[in-house]
């Protein structure tokens, strides 16, 4: 296990009817810009909940914000805040309103645009945030990290900021998503735990067991989720679930992976795939061509976590792979960038960026861009 400093600030406020909490989680005096995405929370009534929360406070509302968060956009809510002299950022949505109002927060302060900030790794002082999330996937709301896109460009990048405050978790809030947000929120928190998780065995028995506690219960979760996600029992468990996987508890002391993440981030910023369906098609692709470096863990995966038994490493490896594939397809998401339509020129456009970057990512970094082609050319197979 490595060394390491652990410090996660946010408050976590769970439970139906938390929204009440609000406003003692926000200094008094404070001139709120609060941050949404397309209007789904004025229709489903949300917003109104929020507003009726912060009687006494300025509320500047910015509306608007899309999926995977465009620097354009970001900029515009800076100016904003700049202009009204806003003291406090309330990000009401999922974790591209969550992203959003990271770099807004640190924006207002910074003297470059959101771009700039992203492209140079820019660190400063930030306005405090809070968030009301709607939409469980990227643990956004409990974590510093913030994953940004420029639509000029085609291209999505990630970037660092600062902790919510706080975060205010109502599992209610989650019943009027479609199933397609439900599938693709349950794939991301999966992935994320694989990312933290699926490297080499032998780091931490501790990380160890706690990542496949939470893949156990995702994968329990997910076909009730499917069929109904307005359980509030099961939504709950959507819910935390989908947080802890990016709260950075499952990460300490050892290797982290994100490859998967990196060539997701190209796929959608290139040809508009939602984030979480995006992973699925890629990850086994990845599996197969990473499998020299995580076949152990890959074992332990199988027999620990899908239950595999009786077999021989090497068909564990294949079963365990099945596997993946099937619960991919449980959630009624791609397994591959082939199956999910994904034209020859995108998949050329993504191997040419990885190429002329030249990075190697992954654990270790032991995925060349010439194992990344690979990656993909399966993937398009």
């Amino acid at each position: 296990m490595k060394n390491f400093i652990f410090c996660n600030p946010t408050k976590l406020i769970f439970g139906q009817g938390s929204i009440k909490e609000i406003s003692k989680q926000i200094p008094q005096g404070s001139k709120i810009l609060l941050t949404y995405g397309g209007g789904s929370i004025i229709k489903n009534g949300i917003y109104d909940q929020v507003i009726s929360q912060l009687t006494g406070y300025e509320i500047i509302p910015f509306g608007g914000i899309e999926s995977n968060p465009d620097a354009a956009t970001i900029d515009r809510a800076i100016a904003t805040a700049r202009d009204e002299k806003c003291t406090f950022i309330l990000a009401v949505g999922g974790g591209s309103v969550i992203d959003a109002s990271k770099a807004i927060a640190m924006g207002v302060k910074a003297p470059m645009n959101c771009w700039e900030m992203v492209t140079t790794y820019y660190r400063g002082k930030c306005l405090p945030l809070g968030t009301v999330l709607t939409v469980p996937a990227t643990g956004s709301e409990m974590n510093s990290g913030a994953v940004i896109s420029n639509r000029a460009t085609q291209e999505k990048f990630s970037m660092v900021g600062e902790h919510p405050v706080f975060s205010i978790l109502d599992p209610t809030y989650t019943y009027t998503l479609s199933q397609h947000q439900v599938a693709c929120g349950i794939a991301d928190a999966f992935m994320h735990t694989l990312e933290q998780y699926l490297t080499f065995p032998g780091q931490s028995g501790v990380m160890d067991r706690m990542a496949e506690g939470l893949l156990l219960n995702i994968l329990e979760i997910a076909p009730r989720l499917i069929q109904d996600h307005t359980d509030y029992d099961t939504a709950c468990e959507y819910m935390l679930s989908a947080t802890f996987g990016l709260n950075y508890f499952l990460a300490m002391g050892v290797e982290e992976d994100w490859l998967t993440h990196r060539l997701g981030h190209e796929l959608t910023a290139l040809a508009g795939v939602t984030h979480g369906a995006s992973l699925m098609m890629l990850l086994p692709s990845v599996m197969r061509v990473m499998l020299p470096e995580k076949r152990d863990k890959i074992i332990q995966m199988g027999r620990r976590v899908f239950g595999i038994s009786g077999l021989d490493n090497d068909a564990t490896v294949q079963a365990t792979m099945q596997a993946v594939e099937k619960f991919i397809h449980s959630l009624g998401l791609a397994s591959s960038m082939k199956e999910g339509q994904i034209a020859s020129e995108v998949a050329e456009e993504m191997i040419r960026r990885f190429h002329q970057r030249g990075t190697p990512l992954g654990t270790l970094e032991s995925a060349t861009p010439d194992k990344i082609q690979l990656i993909i050319e399966d993937s398009m197979k």
